[in-house]
């Protein structure tokens, strides 16, 4: 009676909408970096090696909090960290974070502007 609807994108060329799975992978990650202190912490990160300690100091935060943001961050796969004695040394090596951040960031300044 009704038949199938049509939509616009079915005469798109190799239109697919992404697998079910990889969207909320993405949908997940995406609420993982939607907190300020873990982009700051991220952000640092990004521009090399660095410690708890001085994280804490670069994004206003109390250690034991950074340290908490720095566990889920490396469980989600986006920091790793480096003992060296009673230290740990965290680095973020990624170029598709450092893209996604810097988009983000670029699009904020530019809704101010």
């Amino acid at each position: 009676m009704f038949g199938r609807l049509r939509t616009v994108h079915e005469g798109i060329p190799d239109f697919a909408m992404p697998p079910e799975q990889d969207v909320r992978r993405a949908a997940d990650s995406m609420r993982l970096l939607a907190d300020p202190t873990r982009i700051k912490i991220l952000w640092a990160l990004l521009q090399g090696e660095t410690s708890v300690a001085c994280l804490a100091d670069l994004v206003g935060a109390a250690p034991t909090a950074v340290s908490q943001h720095l566990a889920k961050l490396r469980l989600a796969g986006l920091v790793e960290g480096r003992r060296e004695g009673t230290y740990v040394y965290y680095t973020a090596e990624s170029a598709h974070v450092r893209a996604l951040l810097s988009e983000a960031l670029g699009q904020a300044a530019n809704r101010t502007r």
